[in-house]
């Protein structure tokens, strides 16, 4: 969990801005029956306080808030896209599945790092790939497809960090001395995995210096922005 905040941070000191590159394998979702299902599978999130020394505290409290508020924007903007998007039920899955998909929400934050770095980073790019978004979560997604009758499945990771009185503090002294100090920050990434075979279709980035996943408002200003170029 550590080394994957830390290799946020370091993505966003690259990278910098709002915006985010898409990375896409198709344009549209497949229609086999009616409009293509979405599960949203259990989102990876944490908010946390940052103190005066860049310490980050995690806060449960804003954390649980953010759930519920994040839940609600993606179904407000699956609505909005037309698309049909469903809870993850983890009470349609007997024990060993229920471990399989908490497992699967782990490798995706792994994957995700790594797409991270080989996708985004110039020179890190990984030569058997030439380039192409091609990345997969495996066979085992076989299991949400499964339990929760879904076609695709959209996975959610981001931590959220906001400045103390203390770091804000520090960061006014720091501005008057024409030192920068950083505050808090969002960053994560989210993706479309087909559950046909595990492939990710989707994936985008989200790096910025801003927003308020304790507010609905804020909830659904980040949703928004994620998902203003995937594919539906």
């Amino acid at each position: 969990m550590r080394r994957v905040v830390i290799l946020l941070a370091l993505v966003a000191l690259f990278l910098g801005g709002c915006a985010a590159q898409v990375h896409k394998r198709t344009e549209s979702l497949r229609h086999d029956d009616g409009p293509p299902r979405i599960v949203l599978m259990p989102l990876d999130l944490e908010l946390s306080e940052m103190s005066a020394g860049g310490v980050q505290q995690p806060m449960a409290e804003w954390t649980e808030l953010a759930q519920k508020h994040v839940f609600a924007a993606f179904e407000t903007e699956a609505k909005t896209r037309g698309l049909v998007l469903l809870r993850h039920a983890p009470e349609r899955a007997d024990e060993a599945d229920q471990q399989a998909m908490i497992d699967l929400v782990k490798l995706h934050r792994a994957v995700g790092g790594a797409i991270l770095v080989h996708q985004y980073q110039p020179g890190f790019q990984l030569p058997t790939k030439g380039g192409r978004m091609d990345w997969s979560l495996g066979p085992e997604v076989a299991t949400i497809a499964r339990t929760q009758q879904a076609d695709y499945a959209l996975f959610f990771f981001m931590r959220d960090s906001y400045a103390s009185a203390g770091r804000v503090a520090v960061i006014v002294v720091g501005a008057l001395l024409g030192v920068g100090i950083p505050g808090g920050a969002q960053v994560g990434f989210a993706s479309l995995v087909d559950l046909r075979n595990g492939d990710v279709v989707w994936f985008n980035r989200f790096v910025r210096g801003s927003g308020d996943l304790r507010t609905a408002e804020g909830a659904r200003e980040t949703i928004r922005l994620l998902l203003e170029e995937a594919p539906k």
